[in-house]
Parts: C-alpha cells; structure tokens; sequence
C-alpha cells in the first residue's frame, strides 16, 4: 500500500493544524482512506501548539502498516479456508456408503450374477469358437476306461 500526504502550514501554525489532502494512494480501499482522514483529525488536534508534521506522517505510516498486516491476515485467512475446502472435497470423494449386512449381501447378489454372465460370455464364446475341448481331468471323469488303456496299450 502507498499513499502521498500534500501538507499546507496555516499562518498560525502549529497553533493551527495544517491542511492536509492525500494526492494519491495505491491498493488502499475507501473505507481505508477515511480512516486515514480521521486518524489525521485527530493526531492534528492532539498536537496544537506544537510541530506535527513529523507526527503526522509516523502516525499514518504505523496506520499503512496496520492496513498491509490485516491485508496479509485476510490473505493467510483465505488461503487457510481453500486448503480446508481442498480437503473437504478430498475427505468427500474417498467417503461412501456405509457397509452395513443388507448392503453387502446385495452387492454380493449383484457382483455374483456380473460373475456368472461374464463366464457364460466366455462359455458361449469358446463353444463358437471350436475349443470346447476338455482338460485331461475332465476326460478322466467322464470315461474311467482310460486309466486302465494305457495299461493295455503297454501290454501289447
């Protein structure tokens, strides 16, 4: 923030306040320029009868440091708020349903009948394919004459 002071003595000065008007200002808000005013005001009362100036200025210097530090505050106060947001909208997105008995059983029913049309797809596509061909297992269990034919075939 920056301000310019313009000063003017008055004819009984310093038993008169000067006049005093801000030239010009940068990053300072409106109600920020009133109180600058009125600290002015009432620094200029308090110090009739003496020289002021000096006073004047270090008074709205400690004014414009006050202003930058609220400024900082707001902007750490702001920054604070975005990051707990952030981590609202974070602490959302990993936040489901509760797993409760009812919610579990009919997941499972759902899960397990995505389950089996998967494998009926697979099934009915290797049956179109041509490789419904059947493991030695399989083989073993539908006919037990072949664990004895290799026994035979050795023998003759």
């Amino acid at each position: 923030v920056q301000t310019t002071l313009k000063f003017t003595y008055r004819e009984k000065y310093p038993d008169e306040a000067p006049l005093y008007e801000i030239v010009s200002q940068e990053n300072l808000e409106d109600n920020d320029v009133t109180n600058i005013i009125k600290l002015l005001e009432q620094q200029a009362e308090e110090n009739l009868g003496m020289v002021m100036i000096f006073t004047l200025v270090s008074a709205v210097q400690e004014k414009l440091n006050e202003i930058v530090d609220q400024i900082k505050t707001r902007r750490e106060e702001e920054k604070k708020q975005k990051e707990l947001e952030a981590e609202e909208e974070e602490k959302q997105r990993f936040h489901g349903t509760p797993v409760t008995i009812e919610n579990f059983l009919n997941w499972k029913a759902k899960f397990d009948a995505e389950l089996l049309e998967i494998k009926r797809k697979k099934m009915k596509e290797e049956e179109q394919a041509g490789k419904n061909k059947l493991s030695g297992k399989q083989l073993f269990e539908m006919d037990h004459n072949l664990d004895t034919s290799d026994i035979q075939f050795l023998e003759e």
